[in-house]
């Protein structure tokens, strides 16, 4: 009996130039206008009923079984990121400052390759439906599609993320916790602009993002557990123009992080009290934006067990390893704060030392192009398995 995994790779050559071709013409978040029109042309030639323009670009594809039952949902993110490639592969980008460093035109390949496995004969009991997702960089297409409708109906939902650090043909899975929410911060501060010579005559707002700046680490160093990692990290300081003159105001931008629900809850309150408080004491006006932008991403221990499952009786449990957590965040736990399911990082880096490999987000980020067929399978073989098991409980 042919396995999933031996159909894949058979087929894995008109997806890996399907990738090729996604990565050549990278597109930004809520700018895949050509990649979703490359996409329903595939959905066309497999004859898979599919919906557009949800959530952006977004598309939602079903693939109905001979029975009726439940609805298993596959997903897979399609945006690029604002960096300008340096690989020096072939098919490298053809747009300045734009490239999918980040794997997201393996996935849509990936999600592609899946459809084409379950509309080739496979026995559903039940529906797949395929979400085709914008905006994940930005950590907004997730919502948005929510927002149309697509969880209606679907009793779980599962993904994955290609990971260049673990090599192809390699799984990493985690129960609970896996990786970290994300919000954002914008501080504004409002001082007294003058003579950068004459400072007594003036409110300096930039020393108060300074002292802002440095009493923000104590809300990680001082105010939460050890055991319960956060992040808060200024990445942006804007003020003034001239060396000699102390600016009217001052902006920051930031992200906040943390890796369980209730501790990100706290954060918001202990963030507005440390920025109004000192600029109290530097005599500056301020004002707090914190934009909650995606929750931390749990994996319910049910679903991942599937998943486990699945992954050993296809490559085998010695190349399934326990994921490490991350702080790093991902949309795809907004659709987990719904509904069940599971999200794994699939392995696709080089064979050797991919632990050395360059990471994602990076200029010189490549994809072992190996991991797509594995892909593929896995998350056919997941929805197959998982719509079996739910409509037994019917």
């Amino acid at each position: 009996m042919t396995t999933w995994l031996e159909k894949a790779n058979e087929l894995a050559p008109e997806w890996t130039d399907f990738r090729r071709e996604l990565h050549r013409y990278p597109e930004l978040s809520f700018e895949e206008a050509e990649t979703a029109s490359k996409v329903t042309q595939r959905l066309d030639r497999l004859g898979i009923p599919y919906r557009t323009g949800v959530g952006g670009h977004g598309i939602v594809a079903e693939i109905v079984g001979e029975r009726s039952g439940p609805i298993v949902a596959l997903r897979a993110d399609m945006d690029a990121l604002p960096i300008q490639e340096e690989t020096g592969v072939p098919f490298a980008s053809s747009r300045p400052g734009i490239m999918h460093a980040c794997g997201h035109d393996a996935h849509t390949a990936i999600l592609l390759g899946a459809a084409e496995l379950l509309a080739g004969g496979a026995k559903l009991n039940g529906t797949v439906r395929l979400l085709f997702q914008s905006a994940e960089e930005i950590n907004a297409g997730a919502k948005a599609m929510i927002e149309q409708g697509v969880l209606n109906g679907v009793s779980e939902i599962y993904g994955l993320h290609n990971l260049p650090t673990l090599s192809a043909g390699w799984a990493a899975t985690r129960a609970g916790s896996m990786m970290g929410s994300v919000d954002r911060i914008e501080i504004f501060l409002k001082g007294k602009g003058g003579h950068g010579a004459i400072p007594d005559q003036s409110i300096d707002p930039v020393v108060c993002a300074s002292a802002i700046v440095q009493a923000l680490q104590t809300v990680v160093s001082r105010e939460v557990s050890p055991f319960d990692p956060v992040v808060v990290t200024i990445g942006s300081i804007r003020a003034g123009e001239a060396n000699n003159v102390i600016p009217h105001t001052c902006e920051m931008t930031g992200t906040v992080r943390a890796f369980h629900p209730d501790v990100r809850d706290g954060l918001a309150e202990r963030i507005e009290r440390i920025v109004q408080r000192i600029a109290e004491g530097y005599q500056c006006e301020a004002r707090l934006n914190y934009i909650r932008q995606v929750p931390v991403l749990v994996n319910p221990d049910e679903n991942v067990a599937h998943v486990n499952a699945i992954i050993d009786n296809t490559i085998g449990s010695e190349r399934r390893i326990h994921a490490l957590p991350t702080l790093a965040g991902e949309d795809f736990s907004v659709y987990l704060n719904h509904i069940p399911g599971c999200f794994f990082w699939l392995g696709s880096g080089p064979e050797k030392d991919a632990q050395s490999a360059y990471g994602l987000h990076h200029p010189k980020y490549r994809l072992n192009e190996q991991c797509i067929p594995l892909g593929a399978a896995l998350l056919a073989d997941i929805a197959i398995s998982r719509l079996a098991a739910l409509s037994a409980y019917e």
